[in-house]
């Protein structure tokens, strides 16, 4: 098939390489002309502007966008929107709220274009492994890009959730889900850390992957940066948060189903940015006032 990929970042240059492996055509393109030069030298061919990537494919016309989500992806989609013609079909991988997702499909529907929603997971090994793809909207025109799924995903490894959003949904709550798993980790092997025993926390991590209960691919790249680096001393305690872990939360807010562990993950990390934070100095200040407990200084 052929397919255009609009953003050639950590992922999006990594997913048209693998549809080129697969055969696909890719029509490329990306504001970074190295980026396109690179894709190009896998085989893709490479897109100057929107309008050209648009004109290099016969309709109906799919077009994957891996952008980063808010501004960058609506204003694509924006252009997009102007030289597509009906029954062509945008797709956004990016980490969209499923939300938007609703609306742009409504928006674009209005134009009789097709919009497609895309949780994706795989991060920069999904070029090698494949990519765990969540799709949401038109069943019809899902089926018919099926080949650019099974292409992307290793087997068994897409699936198509539900209508519009639902495929960004999905993936937003999978992300939630992977924050309480990274917080149990990491507050697991804190503790090992600070134990009366000298263990051997790599070969805990990988020990644990051999059949026990806790096994998982997050904790295989545990086992590689703890073997890389035993007391991760080249890090610094500063952890990001996409968005989808909000979002998780603010979604649990509004239905009033309790997440405490996902929650209490977003919070770390939020926790993880304060450096000689006013909550910790207000704590020390008020021990001090009711108990005379000693503060520092």
């Amino acid at each position: 098939m052929q397919i255009a990929i609009l953003g050639l970042g950590r992922m999006g240059g990594n997913m048209a390489a693998r549809l080129l492996r697969a055969g696909h055509t890719v029509i490329a393109h990306d504001r970074s002309p190295a980026a396109v030069e690179a894709a190009e030298r896998n085989g893709a061919r490479g897109a100057a502007s929107l309008r050209e990537l648009v004109s290099a494919l016969a309709p109906p016309r799919p077009i994957w966008l891996m952008l980063p989500a808010g501004e960058p992806t609506e204003a694509a989609i924006a252009q997009l929107a102007e030289l597509l013609a009906p029954g062509d079909i945008v797709i956004d991988g990016g980490n969209t709220h499923y939300k938007d997702d609703v609306r742009r499909a409504r928006e674009l529907s209005a134009r009789r274009l097709v919009y497609i929603d895309v949780g994706t997971s795989g991060g920069i090994w999904g070029l090698e492994n494949g990519y765990c793809l969540m799709v949401g909207g038109d069943k019809a025109t899902v089926d018919r890009l099926a080949p650019i799924f099974t292409a992307l995903a290793p087997p068994s490894g897409w699936l198509h959730t539900g209508g519009s959003g639902a495929g960004h949904y999905v993936k937003m709550i999978h992300n939630g889900i992977e924050y309480g798993l990274m917080q149990a980790y990491a507050e697991g092997f804190e503790l090992m850390s600070a134990s009366p025993y000298d263990l051997d926390l790599p070969a805990i991590a990988t020990l644990w992957n051999q059949g026990s209960v806790v096994r998982s691919w997050l904790l295989e790249l545990a086992a590689s940066a703890l073997a890389e680096d035993p007391r991760l001393e080249g890090l610094k305690p500063y952890v990001e948060d996409s968005g989808e872990g909000r979002w998780t939360v603010e979604d649990a807010v509004e239905k009033a189903v309790p997440a405490p562990v996902i929650t209490a993950s977003l919070y770390a990390r939020f926790r993880s940015r304060r450096d000689n934070s006013f909550a910790d100095r207000l704590l020390a200040a008020l021990r001090n006032a009711f108990g005379g407990h000693a503060v520092r200084r």
